[in-house]
């Protein structure tokens, strides 16, 4: 089987990867995008707080990053990376088909899977009438009867920014645990209605397209609602790159892979960008740091490519 190679082969194709893809193409790098095709964003139709592109919507921005991309020689391809393993000079990475590859450097872009609370009806509406990032969604459900699905206790964060949206806002705390007196002083000041049932289902208008109507707690309570705010357990996608053993980071959002300012992980040949180690950034911070991750690792292979040329001429100086 023959081995393709590559300079750079960036591990997803969606806002963090084609932005290093695009670094990398411009710097004349014979640079691959693999993509599965699952970005973390799809279930939601528009981008919001995205400068220049609000209302566009996610597979709208793929598109265009991926032309651009293409007009400075970066390949794209669909598929799945199965495992990536070290080779010293480049990695190896073994493709679901069973292709293989090899690059001197990649970028890991995958991304994060939302592991959302168990409760019946929540995933009909997730990215719709259901979201996470206030910024992202907020100004859509601003006004509303907004609920806050506490998951734990960085909750409470999410649940001050919702009421900036609204004044009708109910909190089902279960998830917060025990709240002190203080806590629940504020959050009460600001009119926030405070439910400690954890809810059981979200309720659904079947006659009316299925729109989001309300909640039903564990109790048998139903509380009308036009809307759900409510933070997912994020997973990053790192299966593939087990065997390098990448450092992990604890993060307010669980394990992560670390990363130095500029994308590089512990591996000398691989960086890493977007919610992959940032689960809470948006589109525009994930494009920044796959820019940054993409420049970083052209200028780690041109000091690679000075260091071979010395080595191949012997450390002969030039004339003088």
């Amino acid at each position: 089987m023959t081995t393709q190679n590559w300079d750079a082969i960036i591990i997803g194709g969606s806002a963090a990867g084609l932005s290093a893809a695009q670094a990398l193409g411009r710097s004349l790098r014979r640079t691959l995008v693999i993509d599965s095709g699952q970005p973390r964003n799809r279930f939601a139709p528009q981008m919001h707080n995205v400068l220049g592109h609000d209302g566009r919507s996610p597979a709208d921005l793929t598109t265009l990053g991926r032309a651009e991309a293409v007009r400075y020689g970066v390949e794209s391809r669909e598929g799945v990376v199965a495992s990536v393993r070290d080779a010293g000079a480049t990695v190896e990475l073994a493709l679901e088909s069973g292709e293989a590859l090899r690059a001197r450097g990649i970028v890991l872009a995958t991304g994060i899977s939302d592991e959302l609370p168990e409760i019946e009806g929540l995933v009909a509406h997730w990215g719709t009438r259901v979201a996470h990032c206030p910024y992202c969604h907020g100004w859509e459900l601003r006004g509303e009867r907004i609920g806050v699905i506490a998951t734990s206790p960085m909750s409470l964060h999410q649940l001050q920014l919702v009421r900036q949206l609204s004044d009708r806002v109910v909190a089902f705390t279960n998830g917060l645990g025990a709240l002190d007196r203080e806590t629940e002083r504020r959050l009460r000041a600001r009119g926030i209605e405070l439910v400690p049932q954890a809810v059981a289902s979200v309720l659904s208008d079947e006659a009316n397209g299925g729109r989001l109507t309300g909640v039903r707690t564990v109790d048998g309570r139903e509380v009308a609602l036009d809307a759900i705010f409510t933070a997912a357990t994020p997973r990053p996608r790192v299966e593939a790159v087990a065997s390098l053993a990448l450092t992990p980071a604890a993060g307010p959002w669980g394990e992560v892979i670390e990363v130095d300012p500029a994308g590089r992980t512990c591996h000398a040949r691989v960086w890493a960008a977007g919610n992959v180690v940032a689960p809470a950034a948006a589109v525009p911070q994930a494009m920044a740091a796959g820019a940054t991750a993409g420049a970083a690792l052209n200028y780690a292979l041109v000091e690679e490519d000075f260091d071979l040329a010395v080595a191949k001429n012997g450390g002969a100086h030039g004339s003088e």
